[in-house]
């Protein structure tokens, strides 16, 4: 396999943490400011009372996505998480194996079945390997004190054969037909927000993705231009940001791998010009820091419930205000009048954009580095291991 061996860097001395069964680093309304005091803390933690946690949870199997490489090259928030998750448990001492593709760089033991991420290899069939690649694993669980699954609900279906115990970290319902498998499992649950929370589902946290807030260069200035970033696909609502951005006289890129073909060829790609409407395809992560940075502002017209919002939350590392419909978590992620706006349709979204635009560039960094950063979220899960394995 791949020795790819992850650098470490310094970790923050001080963590704010929300392991309860709601969210503690809440966003704050209009006008509030981005001071700890806007944001309800449960609980704190030091270096010192990670480290001890570490050491008290003992081996970690995560069980990782594989429709691409963790961390992937470009798209792939899933095992973007995964990745940043295995690494920074490692840099605290714990003893941790990941399962994902073979070709996977991380600084955990790395195990897997599948040589590369079926989604890059037109010859792999999805539903075989992840079978596989699940198997392969839970055949391992006696060897650990706890396996984070981090793979949708098909470990759920085999909760039974898991030998140790299970905890799932739910990425979002892809359909709420896959409820039955989260209801039988044998499985304990963190929600990415609580705007995802399932009723039918008992959580034990919620714990908001963190970002490696060094990938991300800061502008204070950035640029003229507005971005939309992530798939192609009308839940991300691209066309949407078109209209926005040709009602407010401004040029728009939009980076992201083409998920809905027809979409793509019949909302999005007659308005396509190279001119003032360009589409860059699937970005890297050193592209999408530079684009996020020379940004105006993020659009992010969902049409959807969002689970979470990656891109949001990278776009405010680079000091990027955000402008979203408030739908699904964007509540909890933006800090409204403060890191973005939340807007309800494409005329409230083109009067907010100028207010957008004249927020504290250097606040937004401070906010994203506060709530969303990969140390806060290794803290979190580390609390989470601790609180099940008592």
């Amino acid at each position: 396999m791949q020795d790819c061996r992850a650098a470490s860097r310094d970790l923050n001395d001080d963590h704010c943490m929300m392991i309860t069964a709601s969210v503690g680093n809440r966003a704050p309304a209009h006008g509030e400011g981005a001071s700890g005091g806007a944001f309800p803390l449960r609980a704190t933690t030091t270096a010192a009372d990670s480290s001890r946690d570490a050491r008290a949870v003992g081996k970690i199997a995560l069980l990782g996505p594989i429709a691409w490489r963790t961390p992937p090259k470009h798209y792939g928030p899933w095992e973007q998480v995964t990745g940043l998750l295995a690494d920074g448990l490692v840099r605290r001492g714990v003893d941790l194996t990941l399962f994902a593709t073979r070709d996977s760089c991380t600084a955990a033991v790395l195990d897997g079945v599948s040589a590369r991420g079926y989604e890059e290899d037109g010859s792999l069939d999805g539903r075989v390997w992840e079978g596989l690649h699940v198997a392969h694993a839970l055949a391992r669980s006696a060897e650990f004190e706890l396996v984070h699954n981090h793979l949708d609900w098909l470990p759920l279906v085999f909760s039974k054969f898991c030998r140790t115990r299970l905890l799932t970290t739910i990425h979002g319902f892809s359909d709420r037909r896959i409820l039955p498998a989260y209801q039988a499992a044998d499985s304990a649950y963190v929600s990415i927000s609580d705007a995802d929370r399932a009723s039918e589902l008992d959580y034990c946290a919620t714990v908001y993705h963190g970002i490696d807030l060094s990938r991300f260069a800061f502008s204070a200035t950035g640029g003229e231009d507005l971005v939309i970033l992530g798939r192609i696909h009308p839940d991300k609502g691209t066309a949407e940001a078109i209209t926005i951005a040709d009602r407010a006289g401004r040029r728009l890129k939009i980076a992201g791998p083409i998920q809905d073909r027809t979409y793509f060829e019949e909302r999005v790609a007659p308005l396509v010009d190279d001119d003032q409407i360009c589409y860059l395809g699937s970005v890297g992560p050193e592209q999408r820091s530079d684009l996020l940075a020379s940004a105006a502002a993020l659009l992010h017209p969902i049409a959807f419930a969002e689970p979470f919002g990656l891109s949001v939350v990278e776009a405010m590392a680079a000091g990027t205000p955000v402008i979203a419909y408030q739908r699904g978590s964007m509540s909890e992620i933006i800090d409204n009048g403060v890191t973005g706006f939340l807007v309800s349709d494409t005329d409230s979204a083109v009067a907010a954009l100028d207010a957008a635009i004249a927020l504290d560039r250097g606040n937004i960094r401070r906010v994203a580095e506060r709530r969303f950063s990969a140390d806060r979220m290794v803290d979190d899960y580390l609390a989470v291991y601790g609180a099940l394995l008592r």
